[in-house]
Protein backbone atom coordinates (compact mmCIF):
# COMPACT_ATOMS: atom_id res chain seq x y z
CA UNK A 1 0.00 0.00 0.00
CA UNK A 2 1.17 3.35 -1.03
CA UNK A 3 2.69 5.57 2.07
CA UNK A 4 0.37 8.52 2.40
CA UNK A 5 2.59 11.72 2.93
CA UNK A 6 2.13 15.00 3.48
CA UNK A 7 4.02 18.39 3.33
CA UNK A 8 3.20 20.29 6.88
CA UNK A 9 5.39 23.71 7.86
CA UNK A 10 6.88 24.22 11.11
CA UNK A 11 8.87 26.78 12.35
CA UNK A 12 9.65 27.89 9.01
CA UNK A 13 11.10 24.25 7.83
CA UNK A 14 8.91 22.13 5.83
CA UNK A 15 7.91 18.56 6.54
CA UNK A 16 7.10 15.74 4.50
CA UNK A 17 5.39 13.32 7.23
CA UNK A 18 4.32 9.94 5.95
CA UNK A 19 0.96 7.96 7.65
CA UNK A 20 -0.27 10.22 10.16
CA UNK A 21 -3.42 8.47 10.54
CA UNK A 22 -0.98 5.27 11.63
CA UNK A 23 -2.21 3.35 14.85
CA UNK A 24 1.17 3.61 16.64
CA UNK A 25 -0.47 2.42 20.58
CA UNK A 26 -2.70 -0.48 20.47
CA UNK A 27 -5.37 1.97 22.07
CA UNK A 28 -5.85 3.59 18.59
CA UNK A 29 -3.55 6.46 19.26
CA UNK A 30 -1.91 7.97 15.60
CA UNK A 31 0.97 8.88 14.73
CA UNK A 32 -0.26 12.60 13.83
CA UNK A 33 -1.46 12.28 17.95
CA UNK A 34 1.75 11.66 18.92
CA UNK A 35 2.79 14.57 16.64
CA UNK A 36 0.26 16.75 18.40
CA UNK A 37 1.53 15.77 21.89
CA UNK A 38 5.15 16.54 21.12
CA UNK A 39 4.40 20.02 19.69
CA UNK A 40 2.20 21.37 22.62
CA UNK A 41 4.46 19.53 25.20
CA UNK A 42 7.66 21.36 23.08
CA UNK A 43 7.55 24.75 25.47
CA UNK A 44 8.85 22.50 28.42
CA UNK A 45 10.45 19.78 26.65
CA UNK A 46 12.91 21.81 24.59
CA UNK A 47 14.81 22.82 27.28
CA UNK A 48 15.59 19.33 28.77
CA UNK A 49 16.51 18.35 25.59
CA UNK A 50 19.01 21.16 24.78
CA UNK A 51 22.25 20.01 23.75
CA UNK A 52 22.14 16.67 24.29
CA UNK A 53 22.95 13.77 22.02
CA UNK A 54 19.53 12.03 21.33
CA UNK A 55 19.19 8.28 21.56
CA UNK A 56 16.35 7.49 19.46
CA UNK A 57 13.64 4.52 20.57
CA UNK A 58 11.65 3.76 17.25
CA UNK A 59 8.80 1.89 16.44
CA UNK A 60 8.46 2.54 13.00
CA UNK A 61 5.01 0.04 12.69
CA UNK A 62 3.63 0.80 16.41
CA UNK A 63 4.88 -0.53 19.55
CA UNK A 64 3.57 -3.80 19.27
CA UNK A 65 5.75 -4.86 16.11
CA UNK A 66 8.83 -4.63 17.52
CA UNK A 67 11.60 -1.29 18.17
CA UNK A 68 15.30 -0.52 17.49
CA UNK A 69 17.62 2.04 19.00
CA UNK A 70 19.22 4.83 16.73
CA UNK A 71 22.11 6.33 17.81
CA UNK A 72 23.48 7.72 14.86
CA UNK A 73 21.40 10.22 12.84
CA UNK A 74 20.49 8.74 10.02
CA UNK A 75 21.38 10.04 6.94
CA UNK A 76 18.42 11.33 5.49
CA UNK A 77 17.83 13.92 8.02
CA UNK A 78 16.65 16.94 6.72
CA UNK A 79 20.25 19.07 6.31
CA UNK A 80 19.06 21.49 8.88
CA UNK A 81 18.71 19.12 11.60
CA UNK A 82 21.78 19.42 13.80
CA UNK A 83 24.00 17.10 15.31
CA UNK A 84 26.99 16.24 17.74
CA UNK A 85 29.89 13.64 17.62
CA UNK A 86 30.10 11.03 20.16
CA UNK A 87 32.03 8.52 20.67
CA UNK A 88 30.15 4.64 21.24
CA UNK A 89 31.23 1.48 21.66
CA UNK A 90 29.87 -1.45 19.57
CA UNK A 91 28.98 -5.18 21.12
CA UNK A 92 26.21 -6.78 21.90
CA UNK A 93 27.24 -7.72 25.37
CA UNK A 94 27.13 -5.69 28.66
CA UNK A 95 28.86 -2.27 28.31
CA UNK A 96 28.87 -2.48 24.78
CA UNK A 97 31.15 -5.28 24.84
CA UNK A 98 30.33 -8.21 22.75
CA UNK A 99 31.26 -11.89 23.82
CA UNK A 100 31.83 -13.04 20.22
CA UNK A 101 34.53 -10.94 19.48
CA UNK A 102 36.34 -7.42 20.64
CA UNK A 103 34.85 -4.16 21.57
CA UNK A 104 34.94 -1.26 18.71
CA UNK A 105 34.46 2.54 19.15
CA UNK A 106 32.97 4.48 16.61
CA UNK A 107 32.67 8.36 16.49
CA UNK A 108 29.06 8.54 15.56
CA UNK A 109 27.03 11.69 14.55
CA UNK A 110 24.04 12.01 17.08
CA UNK A 111 21.05 14.08 16.44
CA UNK A 112 20.42 17.08 18.54
CA UNK A 113 17.26 18.44 19.27
CA UNK A 114 17.30 22.27 19.20
CA UNK A 115 13.43 23.46 17.71
CA UNK A 116 10.36 22.53 17.05
CA UNK A 117 10.96 20.96 13.80
CA UNK A 118 13.38 18.84 14.83
CA UNK A 119 10.82 17.49 17.53
CA UNK A 120 8.13 17.33 14.70
CA UNK A 121 10.23 15.08 12.70
CA UNK A 122 11.51 12.74 15.09
CA UNK A 123 7.98 11.97 15.84
CA UNK A 124 7.02 11.52 11.90
CA UNK A 125 9.58 8.77 12.53
CA UNK A 126 7.60 7.25 15.62
CA UNK A 127 10.48 7.81 17.71
CA UNK A 128 8.63 7.67 20.68
CA UNK A 129 11.46 7.53 23.07
CA UNK A 130 13.67 9.83 23.53
CA UNK A 131 16.74 8.88 25.70
CA UNK A 132 19.19 11.46 26.85
CA UNK A 133 22.88 11.22 28.75
CA UNK A 134 23.53 13.27 31.60
CA UNK A 135 25.40 15.91 29.70
CA UNK A 136 25.36 18.54 27.16
CA UNK A 137 27.79 17.39 24.61
CA UNK A 138 26.35 20.53 22.63
CA UNK A 139 26.17 22.47 25.90
CA UNK A 140 28.37 25.15 27.55
CA UNK A 141 30.41 22.35 29.61
CA UNK A 142 30.88 19.48 27.09
CA UNK A 143 30.11 16.13 26.33
CA UNK A 144 32.49 15.21 29.48
CA UNK A 145 30.89 17.05 32.09
CA UNK A 146 27.39 15.52 33.89
CA UNK A 147 24.68 18.60 34.15
CA UNK A 148 22.62 16.09 35.83
CA UNK A 149 23.17 12.73 38.40
CA UNK A 150 20.53 10.74 38.08
CA UNK A 151 19.20 7.87 40.96
CA UNK A 152 17.06 5.68 38.83
CA UNK A 153 14.52 3.49 41.34
CA UNK A 154 13.57 0.30 39.53
CA UNK A 155 11.36 -2.10 41.77
CA UNK A 156 11.41 -5.44 41.91
CA UNK A 157 8.59 -7.45 41.94
CA UNK A 158 5.92 -7.50 44.06
CA UNK A 159 7.74 -4.04 44.53
CA UNK A 160 6.19 -1.56 42.94
CA UNK A 161 5.99 2.52 42.66
CA UNK A 162 4.97 2.88 46.06
CA UNK A 163 8.07 1.25 47.50
CA UNK A 164 10.16 3.91 45.29
CA UNK A 165 8.11 6.62 46.40
CA UNK A 166 9.91 5.39 50.03
CA UNK A 167 12.94 5.30 48.78
CA UNK A 168 12.98 8.34 46.73
CA UNK A 169 11.79 10.10 49.68
CA UNK A 170 14.41 8.69 51.43
CA UNK A 171 16.99 10.28 49.06
CA UNK A 172 15.83 13.97 49.46
CA UNK A 173 15.81 13.90 52.73
CA UNK A 174 19.69 12.32 52.70
CA UNK A 175 20.50 15.02 49.72
CA UNK A 176 19.02 18.12 51.79
CA UNK A 177 21.53 17.31 54.51
CA UNK A 178 24.04 17.97 52.19
CA UNK A 179 22.38 21.21 50.76
CA UNK A 180 21.29 19.55 47.70
CA UNK A 181 17.98 20.13 45.83
CA UNK A 182 15.95 17.24 43.97
CA UNK A 183 13.82 16.98 41.75
CA UNK A 184 11.71 13.58 40.58
CA UNK A 185 9.59 12.29 38.02
CA UNK A 186 7.80 8.98 36.74
CA UNK A 187 10.16 6.76 34.23
CA UNK A 188 6.62 6.84 32.68
CA UNK A 189 6.65 2.60 33.57
CA UNK A 190 6.95 1.22 36.77
CA UNK A 191 9.31 3.50 38.53
CA UNK A 192 10.56 6.96 39.40
CA UNK A 193 13.99 8.71 38.94
CA UNK A 194 15.40 11.11 41.32
CA UNK A 195 17.83 14.16 39.84
CA UNK A 196 20.61 16.29 41.06
CA UNK A 197 20.86 19.46 39.02
CA UNK A 198 24.19 20.24 38.58
CA UNK A 199 24.93 22.70 36.28
CA UNK A 200 28.17 23.97 37.04
CA UNK A 201 31.70 23.44 35.27
CA UNK A 202 34.50 20.63 36.97
CA UNK A 203 31.50 17.81 37.39
CA UNK A 204 33.02 14.41 35.86
CA UNK A 205 30.83 11.48 35.22
CA UNK A 206 33.18 9.60 37.39
CA UNK A 207 32.64 12.03 40.44
CA UNK A 208 28.58 11.80 39.51
CA UNK A 209 29.02 7.98 39.24
CA UNK A 210 30.74 7.52 42.78
CA UNK A 211 28.50 10.27 44.65
CA UNK A 212 25.51 8.44 43.15
CA UNK A 213 26.56 5.23 44.20
CA UNK A 214 27.39 6.66 47.62
CA UNK A 215 23.96 7.46 48.31
CA UNK A 216 22.85 3.57 47.30
CA UNK A 217 25.46 2.08 49.04
CA UNK A 218 24.53 4.12 52.31
CA UNK A 219 20.59 3.48 51.81
CA UNK A 220 21.17 -0.42 51.09
CA UNK A 221 23.10 -0.56 54.12
CA UNK A 222 20.85 1.51 56.64
CA UNK A 223 17.96 -0.50 54.65
CA UNK A 224 18.68 -3.82 52.95
CA UNK A 225 15.36 -5.29 52.97
CA UNK A 226 13.56 -2.21 50.96
CA UNK A 227 16.71 -1.33 48.85
CA UNK A 228 19.46 -2.75 46.81
CA UNK A 229 22.66 -1.08 44.96
CA UNK A 230 23.71 -4.23 42.73
CA UNK A 231 22.36 -5.33 39.26
CA UNK A 232 22.04 -9.35 39.83
CA UNK A 233 18.33 -9.96 40.02
CA UNK A 234 18.60 -12.92 41.89
CA UNK A 235 18.68 -9.55 44.71
CA UNK A 236 16.32 -7.39 43.35
CA UNK A 237 12.51 -9.63 43.82
CA UNK A 238 10.57 -6.98 46.59
CA UNK A 239 13.36 -4.36 46.88
CA UNK A 240 13.99 -1.21 45.10
CA UNK A 241 17.12 -1.13 42.97
CA UNK A 242 19.15 2.48 43.11
CA UNK A 243 20.71 2.25 39.86
CA UNK A 244 23.68 4.23 40.42
CA UNK A 245 25.36 3.05 37.05
CA UNK A 246 23.22 4.96 34.81
CA UNK A 247 25.73 8.13 35.64
CA UNK A 248 28.14 6.23 33.06
CA UNK A 249 29.27 8.42 30.64
CA UNK A 250 28.00 6.49 27.80
CA UNK A 251 24.62 5.67 29.65
CA UNK A 252 21.02 7.34 29.09
CA UNK A 253 17.65 7.65 30.74
CA UNK A 254 14.61 8.41 28.94
CA UNK A 255 13.98 12.26 28.85
CA UNK A 256 11.36 13.98 30.86
CA UNK A 257 8.42 14.32 29.07
CA UNK A 258 9.24 11.64 26.87
CA UNK A 259 6.35 9.01 26.05
CA UNK A 260 6.68 5.56 26.55
CA UNK A 261 6.06 2.63 24.35
CA UNK A 262 2.95 0.82 26.52
CA UNK A 263 0.01 -0.69 26.18
CA UNK A 264 -1.27 3.06 26.24
CA UNK A 265 0.83 6.04 25.49
CA UNK A 266 2.10 7.19 29.06
CA UNK A 267 4.86 9.89 29.79
CA UNK A 268 7.66 10.15 31.71
CA UNK A 269 6.14 13.22 34.48
CA UNK A 270 7.87 15.20 36.48
CA UNK A 271 6.17 14.82 39.84
CA UNK A 272 6.45 17.63 42.81
CA UNK A 273 7.29 16.15 46.06
CA UNK A 274 4.05 16.15 47.84
CA UNK A 275 2.78 13.94 44.88
CA UNK A 276 5.61 11.19 46.21
CA UNK A 277 4.47 11.62 49.97
CA UNK A 278 1.27 10.56 49.11
CA UNK A 279 2.74 7.46 46.83
CA UNK A 280 4.71 6.27 49.50
CA UNK A 281 2.01 6.93 52.21
CA UNK A 282 -0.11 3.72 50.53
CA UNK A 283 -1.35 5.31 46.66
CA UNK A 284 -1.81 3.66 43.73
CA UNK A 285 1.41 3.06 41.98
CA UNK A 286 -0.66 3.23 38.45
CA UNK A 287 -1.68 7.03 39.34
CA UNK A 288 1.89 8.42 38.14
CA UNK A 289 1.73 6.73 35.15
CA UNK A 290 -0.34 9.76 33.10
CA UNK A 291 -1.22 10.09 29.63
CA UNK A 292 -0.19 13.25 27.20
CA UNK A 293 -3.59 14.96 28.13
CA UNK A 294 -3.48 14.32 31.57
CA UNK A 295 0.67 16.09 31.13
CA UNK A 296 -0.41 18.47 29.20
CA UNK A 297 -3.26 19.61 31.61
CA UNK A 298 -0.67 19.41 34.17
CA UNK A 299 1.80 21.80 32.47
CA UNK A 300 -1.32 24.00 31.90
CA UNK A 301 -2.00 24.36 35.69
CA UNK A 302 1.71 24.07 36.89
CA UNK A 303 4.02 24.97 34.53
CA UNK A 304 7.33 23.12 34.61
CA UNK A 305 7.87 21.15 37.72
CA UNK A 306 11.32 19.46 36.25
CA UNK A 307 12.43 23.03 35.76
CA UNK A 308 15.14 23.34 37.92
CA UNK A 309 16.84 20.49 36.30
CA UNK A 310 17.89 22.69 33.37
CA UNK A 311 19.05 25.46 35.07
CA UNK A 312 19.96 25.15 39.15
CA UNK A 313 23.28 25.42 40.12
CA UNK A 314 24.88 23.39 42.77
CA UNK A 315 28.30 21.36 43.19
CA UNK A 316 28.47 17.61 43.78
CA UNK A 317 29.93 18.07 47.73
CA UNK A 318 33.25 15.98 48.11
CA UNK A 319 32.42 12.36 49.86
Amino acid sequence: MAENRVSVEVGGRTLVIGNLDKRLYPDGTTKAEVIHYLTAVAPVLLPHLAGRAITMKRYPDGTQAGFFYEKRCPSHAPEWVKTVDQWVSHGSGRWGRDDRGPKTREEVPFCVVDGLPTLVWLGGMAALELHTPMAQAAGPFGADVPTLVVLDLDPGPPATAVECAVVALRIRELLETLGLRTVVKSSGNKGLQVYIPVNVPGTTSESARGFAQAVALLLEKQDPKLVVSQQAKVLRPGKVLIDWLQNESFKTTVSVYSLRARERPTVSTPLSWDEVEALAQGGDPESVQMSPRQVLDRVAERGDLFAEAATLQQPLPKL
